[in-house]
């Protein structure tokens, strides 16, 4: 009962689990092979089929029916096909394009070259394995903005979640060892001095450009993007509202062709290039210099967390009034500080606590505060003091004490029969031909019925 239960679940947040199987798809480069089933002019391929059932396995399924991971496939499959029909889904296609052609570049800036990078992916060219991602990309956005629609209602009541848990109580697996954490954290500040020196290496370049060095070769040479740099520091059909917002001012600023003067950003300092301008949406290039801290500036960062320390320690602040009037991190510093766990509750499996949090953690309390550390953060470094606020043992599941897990179950469930009953309502007009290597399958759905087999 308990693996039905988990795969109801996987089902409710099913795209999570179909993003990571396509991009272990990826990383294997698995593109040609037989078609498992076809939905409206979507395709399954065998090889999604196999990658969801490793996936799964990794992530400590014991589930291995190929028939029901196929069923979840041609599920997800009906989504994207019915969201790519629903007028109230926008139409993603040039963003998507122009975020596979970023992570592509991102990927090749790992590599010394284009060709190692193919071989390590297993993709003959360049073309294909941009498409693979774009097509990755596009399933994704669909699959979850159809399944967003579908759910949008979605709600529970009290009584169904103790109905809920009355019914599964003695399936529900055992809560792990969590806990509870608090955070401050800052990004060290640059020196004066430091700042300067970034603006004057982004003026010199912006004068040898001016003087005949192209922008692409000097992007290419000094931008620290990762995801432009290789691409000559291009991104295209950028949409208003998309970028930071000192980036996206300096750049609609400009007149097409003009360079921007250095413009500081939360990522650091870059000169940015107005390529094309149509309405709402604009080509750029840019170079982006980091603003990575110094050994100094991470030692002067640390020292004011330190003093925040000794201040919250001595009764003189509360954690959460630092957090909010000091913390640099907008997803925690209104809410005490309070890191979320993966269930968007502040608890989190102590066995997952990230290795650089963990190791400063050890032989603390609840209540107590590590002292300044360096983490990284977004890609940045950044210093931090965590605070235990809770320590919960392994415990079994009840409604006293994880009332709100349960409801987020009982909600999970009643959006995977809301999505349950939108596909049973598709499947009468809807196109499916399943591969006949699973004529002995058992399905829940009629997808037989309504098949055209091969």
């Amino acid at each position: 009962m308990i693996n039905k239960l988990q795969i109801t679940f996987l089902l409710g947040v099913f795209m999570m689990l179909f993003s990571g199987h396509v991009k272990a798809q990826l990383q294997q480069g698995q593109l040609v092979d037989g078609i498992a089933a076809v939905i409206g002019d979507e395709i399954v391929l065998e090889s999604d089929v196999s990658e969801q059932m490793n996936y799964a396995k990794q992530q400590g399924a014991s589930n291995t029916d190929k028939c029901e991971f196929l069923e979840n496939l041609i599920n997800n499959k009906l989504l994207v096909y019915e969201a790519k029909k629903d007028t109230l889904i926008e139409n993603q296609s040039a963003r998507i394009k122009e975020q596979a052609n970023a992570k592509y570049n991102q990927l090749l800036s790992q590599f010394p070259d284009e060709k190692t990078m193919l071989a390590a992916y297993k993709f003959r060219t360049g073309y294909e394995m941009k498409n693979a991602i774009e097509k990755i990309d596009t399933d994704t956005y669909y699959g979850q903005a159809k399944y967003q629609r579908v759910t949008e209602k979605a709600d529970v009541t009290p009584n169904e979640v103790t109905d809920f848990y009355n019914m599964y109580k003695m399936q529900l697996p055992e809560v792990k060892d969590e806990i509870s954490l608090a955070q401050i954290m800052v990004y060290p500040k640059l020196t004066e001095a430091h700042k300067e020196e970034l603006i004057n290496k982004l003026k010199k370049i912006k004068q040898d450009i001016q003087a005949g060095e192209s922008f692409e070769s000097q992007a290419r040479i000094y931008s620290e993007d990762e995801g432009s740099a290789a691409n000559g520091g291009l991104y295209k059909n950028i949409n208003k509202g998309q970028m930071v917002k000192p980036f996206e001012a300096a750049a609609l600023n400009l007149q097409e062709g003009e360079i921007s003067d250095p413009v500081e950003s939360e990522f650091g300092y870059h000169i940015i290039q107005l390529v094309r301008k149509s309405g709402k949406v604009y080509d750029a290039r840019h170079i982006l210099l980091k603003a990575t801290p110094t050994d100094d500036e991470i030692k002067t960062a640390k020292k004011k967390l330190d003093s925040l320390r000794t201040l919250i320690i001595d009764g003189k602040m509360t954690f959460k009034d630092a957090a909010f009037r000091y913390s640099d991190d907008k997803r925690t510093k209104f809410n005490a500080g309070l890191i979320p766990g993966a269930d968007g509750s502040s608890k989190i499996e102590r066995e997952s606590v990230p290795g650089t949090i963990s190791y400063e953690l050890a032989g603390l309390n609840k209540g107590d505060i590590t002292t300044a550390f360096e983490d990284e953060d977004n890609r940045r470094k950044a210093v931090k003091i965590v605070k235990i606020e809770e320590v919960i043992p392994a415990h079994q599941i009840t409604l006293e004490t994880d009332y709100d897990r349960i409801k987020q179950m009982a909600l999970n469930k009643k959006r995977n029969e809301m999505v349950e009953k939108f596909v049973n309502s598709k499947l009468p007009t809807t196109f499916i031909s399943i591969d006949g290597r699973y004529d002995s399958c058992s399905f829940k759905a009629n997808w037989k019925k309504e098949s055209i087999k091969k």
